[in-house]
Order: structure tokens, then C-alpha cells, then sequence
């Protein structure tokens, strides 16, 4: 993985919502922190083109998100904070192989790449259930099989804990710890992003810190007065 931000700022209606910043992400554990309304939702969205920079470039192992739009998202998925909103079938096996479909794969193909994803995160045996009866753990390893059945290198999850009980928040950790793929995380779980390999922190628009995770959880832990 190889993310660089050059001199990147977002306005949105003649309010700057991020402030210039410079970086490059290359860890393969990564999380984002701050409170609401901070950038860091406006930063991650900008890995993959969600969000144009006002200013500046950002690069996805070599590809410009503004020039190269599609190829950009092709190497970063991202989950949104309600996954509901991005499973678009009412069956779980129709929603992880909508994906492929769309990009012409022939159907033997497509059958064997979903009963893949099906089988490396567990949910088999959900593949003739409808998305409306899950769980919100199981509804969260749908959405991320769903993205991860294309073949991004890279996962952005929003907030991928978010309101689920304990038993769900777990089986969710336990998968994001288990991904090959590089991850990038934002999230108010501080215990989630605990042993990440780096942590960034937002505040009023502005990266504030960046470092391991113990010194950039502690440096959240002082603005938020906690």
C-alpha cells in the first residue's frame, strides 16, 4: 500500500472542513480517530475519490483519485458507518456476486469467486438468507465480503462497530484483525484501534497527531478531555 496526501485541503461550501496536510500511509493496520465533525470521515473519503480535493493530490499506489477516479477505487473499498445502505440485493449470495456481474466476469467465475468470499469469512451459511434478517455483525461481514469479492488491496471501514453488541462487536474485531488486505479504520472503539500499527487523530479540521497508538490515543484522549 502506498497512499500519498500532498498539500490536500477540502472546502465544502466556502468552509474548509480539512486543513492542508502532507502524509504517506504505507502500514498495514491503520486508524483514524477524532471527534465528530473533525475531518477524519473527509479524509478517509478522499483514499479512494468519495471526496475531491479543494487543493492538492492524493495518490493510491500511483493512481491520482481526481484523474484516475475508477482505477482509484478499484484499490481502496470502503465500508460506510451503516453497511446497510451499500448491500443493494435482497439475498446475501446476489449482493456479494452483484459486484462481479457488473464487471462482466462470465458466470462460472463469478459463482466460484463468491462461494470464496462466502467460505473465508464463514457465512456460507447465509447465502440464501435475505439481508433484512442478519444481525449487524452478519450484515457487516456481508458488506465487507461484498467489497473484498472485487480485489481491492486495500479496506476503509467507517465506524464498523458501531452500535453492535458485544458478541457482534468481537466477531467483527476478530475480522478485521484476520484480513490480509491493508486496512484503514475510523473509529470512537478506542480498544478496536488499540494495537493498530498507526493511529491518526483529527481535530477542528487538522491532523493533531500521528504515531503509534498509545501516544496518538492519549493525544485524543487530552482535546476530547477525557
Amino acid at each position: 500500500m502506498d497512499i500519498r496526501f500532498t498539500s490536500v485541503s477540502v472546502s465544502f461550501g466556502g468552509r474548509t472542513v480539512l486543513q492542508p496536510l502532507t502524509l504517506s500511509l504505507t502500514e498495514r493496520r491503520i486508524g483514524i480517530i477524532g471527534l465528530n465533525g473533525s475531518g477524519k470521515t473527509t479524509f478517509a473519503r478522499l483514499i479512494n475519490g468519495l471526496v475531491k480535493p479543494a487543493s492538492g493530490t492524493v495518490t493510491v499506489n500511483g493512481l491520482d483519485t481526481v484523474k484516475d477516479t475508477s482505477a482509484a477505487l478499484a484499490e481502496a473499498g470502503f465500508i460506510f458507518q451503516n453497511p446497510q445502505h451499500q448491500i443493494i440485493m435482497p439475498i446475501v449470495h446476489e449482493d456479494i456476486a452483484f459486484g462481479l456481474k457488473n464487471r462482466g466476469l462470465k458466470a462460472d467465475e463469478i459463482e466460484r469467486r463468491t462461494a470464496a468470499v462466502l467460505a473465508r469469512f464463514g457465512i456460507a451459511h447465509l447465502a440464501k438468507r435475505r439481508v433484512h434478517e442478519l444481525s449487524g455483525g452478519e450484515t457487516q461481514l456481508v458488506a465487507i465480503a461484498s467489497v473484498l469479492v472485487t480485489g481491492p488491496g486495500i479496506l476503509i471501514l467507517d465506524e464498523p462497530t458501531n452500535q453492535l453488541d458485544l458478541k457482534n462487536r468481537r466477531l467483527v474485531e476478530n475480522t478485521i484483525a484476520g484480513l490480509d488486505e491493508h486496512t484503514i479504520v475510523i473509529s470512537h472503539d478506542l480498544p478496536l484501534i488499540a494495537k493498530f500499527d498507526r493511529v491518526l487523530v483529527f481535530h477542528e479540521s487538522r491532523l493533531i497527531a500521528d504515531g503509534p497508538a498509545e501516544d496518538s490515543i492519549r493525544a485524543y484522549h487530552a482535546v476530547a478531555g477525557c
